[in-house]
């Protein structure tokens, strides 16, 4: 039985930048379309491999710079044949334009109430709806800040999946650090996938945090093991450097490898949009993959190449 693969890309302002006092388009080219490897460059990488991703777009920068950026983004991703599904920083909740980062709102979703998370996200769709996205059936909340209340403000809104859990970086909701199949919780919570990188550590697979052999590895392991998912995470601005300026090349070469792997195994590895609703196997007790000092090693070099010498690319 294949394994369907949710190839997601968080796809946003960058705060950082809006805190740095730059203007609407500089924050746009910086998040959006960073030194050439930004949402077009992926859009068109994923068109050449023929796959299928999930934009997680947070339309609440609209609240501080208007609904303009948001469409661009929404018309992009919609042209290209690719999914639209909400994503949700709350922090730009009173933030304005030019203010430098000084007004903002409690920075994770699970610190507001179920009443209030409701009336954040019902106003989240409103926003995304009227850049011009079809209504959103699927969730993340940003830094993966999300609890219980979460899914049940999203059952109560429509939502059928969430997609917020990720057991390297806990939140609120209440599965296992470990869990990464997914698991009807109020929605259907679709985790992100965590390979183990030691004893009690676990990663991300995530473009910026795994080599391209971990994450081949990761494949293979849910493929060979009939996994019910796998979710992979990537970000609108995760190719270049963190300024904005120049292509971080070690993972620019990671989401290639990743689309050519993803392409040539797309009949054990599906890639999936959100919107067309699959049906997933719910509940199995799928296992991360487990730790090899190998993998580890080599991955350990690249990030110390990435982070002395891609990172400051002008």
């Amino acid at each position: 039985m294949a394994t369907p693969v949710f190839l997601t890309i968080d796809t946003e302002f960058a705060w950082r930048h809006h805190a740095a006092g730059l203007d609407a388009e500089e924050i746009y080219e910086r998040s959006l379309e960073p030194a050439g490897v930004g949402l077009s460059y992926q859009l068109a990488q994923l068109e050449r491999h023929d796959l299928k991703a999930c934009f997680f777009v947070d339309p609440m920068p609209a609240l501080a710079y208007g609904l303009a950026p948001i469409a661009r983004i929404v018309e992009a991703v919609l042209k290209a044949g690719q999914d639209v599904q909400l994503h949700c920083h709350p922090s730009w909740i009173g933030a304005r334009a030019g203010d430098g980062g000084a007004g903002f709102g409690r920075f994770n979703l699970h610190e507001y109430s179920l009443a209030e998370q409701t009336n954040l996200l019902a106003g989240a769709v409103d926003l995304l709806v009227a850049a011009g996205a079809p209504h959103p059936v699927a969730f993340r909340a940003g830094s993966y800040a999300a609890n219980d209340d979460t899914l049940a403000a999203l059952a109560a809104l429509g939502f059928l999946y969430d997609s917020s859990h990720n057991g390297a970086q806990p939140g609120g909701i209440g599965l296992s650090p470990n869990a990464i199949a997914p698991v009807e919780r109020a929605v259907v919570e679709v985790p992100v996938t965590v390979i183990k990188d030691g004893p009690g550590t676990l990663r991300t697979f995530q473009v910026c945090a795994l080599s391209k052999g971990e994450s081949d590895s990761a494949l293979d392991h849910a493929a060979r093991n009939g996994h019910a998912a796998v979710t992979i995470v990537s970000h609108s601005f995760e190719l270049a450097n963190r300024a904005g300026t120049g292509a971080n090349r070690v993972h620019v070469r990671r989401f290639e490898g990743l689309c050519e792997t993803l392409a040539a195994r797309r009949e054990v590895l599906p890639t999936c949009h959100f919107a067309d609703q699959p049906r997933l196997a719910l509940g199995q007790a799928d296992a991360p993959l487990g730790p090899d000092t190998m993998r580890t090693r080599w991955r350990q070099a690249e990030q110390l190449w990435s982070n002395w010498v891609a990172e400051r690319a002008a």
